[in-house]
């Protein structure tokens, strides 16, 4: 007798070897898709939509690479996952994250075909990744005390971050920009203080920090162009809220003068509102929305410096950072707050015109301006300097640092190697794996800068039974180098999380043991 079909006709179930076959194969073929893009040599990808315009993307974030792909294969999402949160997370090792779970499943396949069962895999990973923990944890540095040093280990950490992106080479300028802007925010890990205008033109040399907030709109005209001790009304209000709405209402006069008078109240509307924003005391008008000519006019005649249309980003960053409060009525002055700035002015950045308010309430707030040939460079520069921008306002928090270049891996493996020995039955093998998976990155560093990486993993792996070793690769001379010395360091943050997020996504996909696919909905025919 036929057993009846559970699921719908189209529905699909994997089951045991197969499911745990194609969960494997999916995740390990994400992995081999950013591995390329890891450390100092890697390669950037070009990413080209489908929709309209044909947008093309290039870029060496894993993050952007991954968000920007779409795929059937449920492990493979399980990834993509891990990455994204590590991007909202830490800003960092993106690409370190998918790359290092990969290599987990990869282990964990040879482990399963030798008859050993996920569960002992995922209990040994689950010891190993602890036991790696702690051994990083051994070796970290802090600087909190000591204020040199401290900038000196940002500088570091942000030149690490910056040398695998497309700033590697200007990445001395950059690191600087990165650090003086994130030694503004006093701690806090609100990055939206710090604003990125993008500007095509030049080189990226000339990108500049700038104290202060930049606003991307012109004065308009006849308005005083320089104000000094500004007070700033920031509002979201419609100017013409008064006119009579041409589609729907309709009004029947029975001469050209009633038309006048309609007008004339309008106006007189339009001039009660700009009346009552200046009784504010301000000389300087902000709105969100379309401000029209006559109001423009009257703000004009007042000495007001009225600008229009700014958009929401602006906006709100604007109200943040000069202290005030954007504002939609103004029947009661007193209980608006202003906000206020020393001097506005207006500047030009290569062929535009911008406007530059110096001297704002936050001093928190700095704005950074990207130039570059074209807007692909532009985009994949600023999402390097978000990345740096990330690492350190989380290390700013969290102090303590770690030496790159494949460093912490290869004492994680040390530590983690010696506990496999310890270790008593099946879980000992997942537990060798493990270490055999963190091992991998320092290989993939070293394949993607065209480095014989056996040889020099191997070299690695002996430097790293000398006590209190600081070996790492050194991809730009080729060989094994004294990451102290040459300045590499990470934040012990981004390694920890790529550990733990790393560990934890391989544990998940490894409990499949079934995948069922729903069937599709049918749309009806509606002939």
């Amino acid at each position: 007798m036929a057993i009846e079909r559970i699921l719908k006709d189209d529905a699909s179930e994997e089951k045991g070897e197969r499911a745990r076959m194609a969960s494997f194969v999916g995740a390990i073929a994400i992995t081999d898709l950013v591995k390329t893009t890891l450390g100092p040599k890697g390669m950037d990808k070009i990413l080209q939509s489908t929709g309209r315009g044909q947008e093309v993307t290039v870029t060496n974030d894993g993050a952007t690479i991954l968000k920007s792909l779409h795929i059937d294969n449920p492990a493979a999402k399980v990834l993509i996952d891990i990455s994204k949160v590590q991007d909202d997370e830490v800003g960092d090792g993106t690409t370190s994250v998918v790359v290092l779970a990969g290599e987990l499943l990869r282990e964990a396949e040879k482990l399963v075909a030798a008859k050993i069962h996920p569960m002992t895999i995922i209990s040994g990973y689950r010891i190993a990744a602890e036991c790696a923990r702690n051994a990083l944890l051994q070796r970290v540095v802090d600087n909190k005390e000591n204020a040199e040093k401290f900038k000196s280990d940002l500088m570091k950490i942000a030149k690490t971050t910056l040398s695998s992106k497309i700033l590697s080479q200007d990445k001395e300028h950059f690191a600087q920009l990165a650090v003086d802007a994130v030694m503004r925010l006093k701690g806090s890990t609100n990055l939206e203080a710090i604003q990125i205008i993008k500007k095509p033109g030049g080189s990226l040399k000339d990108s500049f920090l700038d104290e202060g907030f930049i606003l991307d709109k012109k004065i308009g005209l006849g308005q005083p162009k320089r104000i000094e001790n500004a007070k700033i009304l920031v509002a979201n209000t419609a100017m013409d809220t008064d006119k009579v709405k041409i589609y729907g209402a309709r009004v029947r006069v029975d001469s050209m003068s009633k038309v006048a008078e309609i007008e004339g109240a309008e106006k007189e509307k339009m001039r009660e509102k700009v009346q009552k924003i200046i009784a504010h005391g301000i000389n300087c008008f902000v709105n969100r929305q379309l401000i029209y000519n006559f109001p423009e006019e009257l703000f004009a005649d007042a000495g007001v410096l009225a600008i229009e249309h700014a958009d929401f980003d602006g906006i709100e960053r604007l109200a943040l950072v000069t202290g005030g409060e954007i504002a939609s009525t103004f029947d009661n002055p007193e209980s608006v707050k202003l906000g206020h700035c020393k001097l506005i002015e207006e500047i030009m950045i290569g062929e535009d015109k911008l406007i530059h308010f110096s001297g704002v309430e936050m001093g928190q707030a700095c704005t950074i301006v990207l130039r570059g040939a074209s807007h692909h460079m532009l985009d994949e520069a600023e999402r390097s300097l978000h990345d740096a921008l990330c690492v350190l306002s989380q290390t700013v928090n969290d102090t303590r640092v770690v030496l790159g270049g494949g460093w912490p891996e290869m004492v994680m493996a040390k530590a983690v190697d010696e506990l496999a020995r310890q270790t008593p039955g099946k879980k000992s093998h997942a537990i060798e794996a493990f270490s055999r998976s963190l091992v991998a990155i320092p290989t993939i560093i070293a394949d993607n800068a065209g480095l014989d990486s056996a040889d020099l993993v191997a070299q690695l792996r002996a430097e790293h039974h000398k006590e209190g070793c600081n070996a790492g690769i050194d991809v730009i001379s080729g060989s094994v180098g004294d990451m102290a010395e040459l300045g590499i360091s990470e934040s012990f943050k981004v390694k920890q999380a790529v550990l733990l997020s790393a560990t934890e996504a391989a544990e998940m996909i490894l409990r499949v043991d079934e995948i069922i696919t729903c069937a599709p909905r049918k749309r009806e025919d509606r002939m």
